[in-house]
């Protein structure tokens, strides 16, 4: 038994001896030689030693090592689509680590490495391309804070390779998307960093509507017509401007005149259709809704203003119905009658199909109450119940 016990602790020892110990030196070499995925290993093993992890120069060698890693990942991904990034995060951890070995030792510098005030100009590029990917997983804090580092790399030096406003839309985005009134700031960037897509003028100009700085958004619009004249988006965002401020001679008339490009375009056939809404047109508003419908069956919104329209046709027809009644006129009364269960039937199918994908949705179910309710249907009772319960909750 005391032999056995030796002959292990023997073992113990000299598997100990080939452990291998943190080394600078090591990951200095394997990044020398072009292994960055080696490099990556051996630094992460340095700042895993109590003492490594005070020295300027490991953090310094870390900033150089991930960005080279970054760098070889995005041109592997660029040459090949279905290449997956292993580290994607890895431009993220080089502006931290530069950040560091700044912070330790202003004028940190290594052997053919950047030091951190050349690197940040360099890792703007990356940056973006990460929070972009973070943002399209609607992780929005996250992409907030990875943007707020491009943003600074971007602005630390005049960039080699301008990125003309991608950068502070999709950085505006994020902060909109989490009702953070610094997104119109961004936006603004955007603008000066000679932007053109004309979405950043349409989202700036929504922000300004809330705001009524009116005498700004009339400045947007002139200048997103020079950079792009005849976008429908811009066009139809002037319609919903100009019944904002109550000139509905212009509106209607611009109404009249809409661009072809509108029609192929559900997003704008949306925002058309509200403008007749305003203008209580629900009959065009309906027409339009139908065809965005054709190309977007899904959406919430379409099915929403959908079932809005037809129920309000319904109630105008109803109405007219009365009057006709009153009047005597009852064969045209009678067309009347059968013109509003019409548009109530079709309310109800459009709100029904909403509460497929979402039944807890009260505000539509309580408007399908008062269709039942209208309606005499015995569903009526069914979702009385159903809103009593949700109600409760």
């Amino acid at each position: 038994m005391k032999k056995l016990f030796f002959i292990t602790l023997i073992t113990l020892i000299s598997l100990s001896g080939f452990a291998q110990k943190p080394s600078l030196n090591k990951a200095y070499n394997a990044f020398s030689n072009g292994d960055y995925l080696d490099a990556k290993q051996l630094i992460d093993q340095c700042l895993e030693d109590p003492k490594l992890a005070t020295k300027p120069n490991t953090h310094l060698y870390k900033g150089n090592i991930y960005l080279y890693l970054a760098n070889q990942e995005y041109e592997k991904k660029r040459e090949n689509e279905s290449y997956l990034i292993q580290f994607p995060d890895a431009p993220l951890h080089s502006y931290l680590a530069f950040k560091k070995a700044k912070e330790l030792d202003k004028n940190v510098e290594g052997y053919n490495m950047f030091t951190p005030d050349q690197a940040f100009p360099s890792l703007y590029g990356l940056l973006f391309v990460y929070g972009v990917d973070v943002l399209i997983d609607n992780r929005y804090a996250e992409a907030i804070s990875i943007f707020e580092k491009a943003a600074e790399c971007y602005e630390f030096q005049t960039p080699t390779y301008p990125l003309y406003g991608e950068l502070y839309y999709y950085y505006g985005y994020a902060l909109e998307m989490t009702q953070n009134p610094k997104s119109k700031e961004i936006y603004e960037k955007a603008i000066l960093d000679s932007t053109k897509n004309v979405n950043v003028y349409i989202r700036l100009i929504e922000q300004y509507k809330k705001d009524q700085h009116f005498d700004k958004i009339e400045q947007l619009f002139q200048k997103a017509a020079m950079i792009s004249p005849n976008d429908p988006s811009i066009y139809v965002a002037q319609i919903d401007y100009y019944f904002q401020i109550k000139d509905t001679v212009k509106a209607r008339k611009m109404l009249e005149q809409l661009p072809p490009a509108v029609y192929n375009n559900p997003d704008l056939l949306v925002n058309v259709a509200n403008s007749f809404i305003v203008d209580k047109n629900y009959l065009k508003a309906n027409e339009l809704l139908r065809m965005a419908y054709a190309m977007n069956k899904d959406s919430y919104v379409i099915l929403y203003n959908l079932g809005v329209c037809n129920y309000y046709l319904s109630e105008s027809k109803f109405k007219e119905f009365n009057e006709l009644e009153l009047q005597g006129d009852k064969l045209n009364g009678s067309k009347a009658k059968t013109e509003s269960d019409h548009y109530l039937n079709q309310a109800q199918t459009f709100f029904e199909k909403i509460i497929e994908n979402d039944p807890n949705d009260l505000n539509v179910l309580t408007t399908l109450k008062s269709i039942y309710g209208r309606q005499q249907s015995p569903k009526y009772d069914e979702i009385s119940k159903r809103i009593e319960e949700l109600k409760n909750k």
